[in-house]
């Protein structure tokens, strides 16, 4: 019995590993569609987000399976519950990504990101679609190093945060109220990415040692 539950315990972490190979895409295509105003890949990551909303359903019926036929206890108890705050952090990635497909596709045909604000853009879908990658290498091997790394990864996020709000209060900005208030929703959105990457990697640290990382 202890080797299926340990068998099906495995089977839900791959899942979670899948889906946060999904959200690493799934950024890095809404980030495509924000800076070429490609509708067509818009419209491919909002309705793609279905598959990672039909991938945490699985999860979760498994781990509530796990849980009530298994009745785990302790350590198994603490990864079952940790699985299930993990693929709500991943499934909320995928939202976020469907937000800015979004945008995108509102200001379609035009470019929603003003062309001085572009490289600040690409920095941060470059540091969230990264840090999703690195979720799900931390999910599938465990390394506690690489989910610390996380931690280094956000503060690069959020130091690119306050750049693009340098940027919005600067008085060389002229580019108008509607596409400061896209950048500041923009802005957010690569930053809660990182947040939840950060929160998946520090259950994963939590499902190892049985501690919360003393940088939570």
């Amino acid at each position: 019995m202890r080797k299926v539950f340990r068998a099906e315990l495995e089977s839900v972490f791959a899942d979670l590993a899948a889906i946060a190979t999904r959200v690493e895409a799934a950024v890095g295509r809404a980030t495509d569609a924000l800076l070429t105003s490609d509708v067509a890949v818009a419209e491919a990551v909002i309705s793609g987000d279905v598959e990672i909303d039909l991938a945490r359903e699985d999860v979760e019926e498994k781990a509530f399976e796990l849980l009530s036929l298994q009745a785990p206890v302790a350590g198994d108890l603490r990864i079952v519950v940790a699985a299930l705050r993990m693929v709500a952090d991943l499934e909320r990635m995928g939202d976020l990504s469907v937000h800015i497909a979004k945008i995108a596709r509102l200001r379609a045909p035009d470019i929603a990101v003003p062309e001085q604000a572009r490289p600040t853009i690409r920095s941060m879908a470059a540091v969230a679609q990264e840090m999703a990658g690195k979720v799900a290498h931390v999910i599938t091997t465990r390394d506690l190093a690489a989910a610390h790394d996380l931690v280094s990864d956000d503060e690069e996020m959020d130091q690119l945060r306050r750049e693009t709000f340098r940027q919005l209060f600067d008085n060389q900005w002229n580019d108008g109220i509607e596409a400061a208030v896209d950048l500041a929703l923009l802005g957010r959105y690569y930053e809660r990415i990182a947040d939840h990457a950060v929160s998946s990697a520090r259950r994963v640290v939590f499902v190892v040692t049985g501690e919360i990382p003393a940088d939570a």
